[in-house]
């Protein structure tokens, strides 16, 4: 394949941003630059430049929407159960089991798998947040190593097996002409792997900073996520204490009906249609309805006022929370040809970022654990993209072509599988699903992505030898 100009500046871009990132300096600049840069010579137009900045940022909050939602929804719904106070009555059983920060922090990590499991990660996130983070806050949990354990749990661990709905096995699979089984399989115990070893580094990096459970902090941090603000709506109840004992009790019941019926979908009558963001469409849709019954008990009549306060309180911290990433998010889709048509304005958009890294396909060596950490790389390479899907058909295609006499193509693919999916699942790129943790949690995304980065790294690389010497 011939590389052009614009695939080079790509590259270059791709590789600023990444060193940006690396010294802890902010990547929007660079982003915004490199996207009118390669639009402008792809176009060979200024004018096209131009536009391409706006259409890429368009293109991304479009794609990005749904977890804006998400949040907007869950956050208006905990802002309303914080009026009445059933927020910490809701929390109080839950306290029981969170013993002290670090048995919160394993707690998460098994919540967090089970559930992602079997529906993805993106439904998952904002159940959990709701109601386990708060609580492991208060047992001394920073929230930050809370959005780290769900994140490697949900993410990385759960999503990169895909185990149970099968999605990413079957792209893997497809591409590279095996059967799906054997990619599930392998990917299964490497996740696991992967996941184990990922968590424990991340317990043993940061279990100094968990709080002992008698710490003020803990109580200062809790009040602090999901917003800084405290409410200024005034009851209109004389039974406050009554609605705040129903709703602690009905949040939490109707959100474990949303989980058990959920998980009957797709064990027993066979649909999938309650999974990805279908599913965060359903929970983001009982929210609401949880919203308005809240609402109303709260303030009567007045509610017609305060459901719109807490709508648009959820989207500005949504828009405070995920704005930067936007334009992070609208370079790597113009390397997508998904999405790259839309951005430039053409029918057929180019795969920059796909097409560099097939390039290297010849260049790629035979040896078996050369091939796999090959494979490694380049499914995180495609994971850029936030998404972690969509380089799975070209991690298929080349396990299959780097196939050897000592590791099978199910075995390469299933790596690839888990470096595209931890990447951009994603638990190492903020302009992926990562978000809506770190909203949900109230911390820094790019904060996240530094604490998780490491973590993440020496897993997969874990895994891959694992892989290659006793698969």
């Amino acid at each position: 394949m011939d590389l052009t100009i614009p695939h080079l500046l790509y590259g270059l871009f791709t590789l600023i941003i990444i060193v940006t990132m690396i010294f802890r300096k902010g990547v929007v600049l660079p982003t915004l630059l490199g996207t009118f840069i390669i639009a402008w010579v792809y176009k060979g137009s200024l004018i096209d430049g131009f536009t391409a900045i706006f259409n890429a940022n368009l293109v991304a909050a479009q794609e990005l929407f749904s977890i804006f939602l998400i949040i907007t929804f869950m956050l208006a719904l905990l802002h309303s159960l914080r009026d009445l106070g059933a927020d910490a009555r809701m929390i109080q059983p839950i306290q029981k089991m969170m013993v002290n920060g670090h048995v919160s922090f394993f707690v998460l990590i098994g919540i967090t798998y089970i559930i992602s499991l079997f529906f993805w990660p993106t439904p998952a996130v904002p159940l959990i947040c709701a109601l386990l983070v708060p609580a492991a806050v208060r047992a001394g949990l920073p929230a930050i190593s809370a959005a780290v354990a769900i994140a490697l749990a949900g993410q990385g661990m759960a999503l990169s097996s895909d185990y149970i709905v099968q999605v990413a096995p079957s792209l893997s699979a497809a591409s590279a002409g095996i059967d799906a089984g054997d990619v599930a399989d392998k990917a299964l115990v490497l996740s696991l792997i992967a996941g184990a070893v990922a968590i424990l580094l991340a317990y043993l990096l940061y279990r100094k900073s968990i709080r002992s459970k008698d710490d003020p902090y803990n109580e200062v941090e809790a009040a602090q996520l999901q917003t800084a603000d405290g409410t200024v709506n005034k009851p209109k109840t004389i039974h406050l204490n009554t609605w705040s004992r129903v709703f602690a009790i009905v949040v939490p019941l109707t959100l474990l009906g949303v989980v058990i019926y959920m998980l009957y979908t797709k064990l027993f009558s066979g649909s999938s249609e309650l999974v990805g963001g279908d599913g965060a469409a359903f929970v983001g849709g009982v929210a609401v309805i949880l919203l308005l019954f809240s609402t109303i008990a709260f303030g009567k009549q007045h509610a017609l006022d305060y459901v719109s306060n807490h709508i648009t309180d959820g989207f500005v911290f949504a828009f405070k929370a995920m704005g930067p990433v936007i334009p992070v998010a609208g370079f790597f889709f113009l390397g997508s040809p998904d999405l790259s048509g839309r951005i430039l304005g053409v029918e057929e958009g180019p795969a920059l970022l796909f097409d560099l890294v097939s390039s290297t396909g010849e260049f790629l060596p035979q040896s078996s654990l050369l091939a796999a950490l090959s494979v490694l790389i380049i499914g995180i390479i495609t994971g850029l993209d936030g998404s972690g899907f969509s380089g799975l058909p070209l991690t298929g295609a080349l396990a299959a072509s780097l196939e050897t006499s000592s590791i099978d193509a199910a075995t390469l693919a299933a790596i690839g599988q888990l470096g595209a999916i931890w990447t951009g699942g994603g638990t190492i790129v903020a302009w992926s699903s990562l978000i809506a943790i770190a909203g949900l949690c109230g911390v820094s995304v790019m904060d996240l992505v530094r604490k998780n980065f490491l973590p993440v790294i020496i897993g997969l690389l874990a895994a891959t030898v694992i892989a290659v010497f006793f698969l």
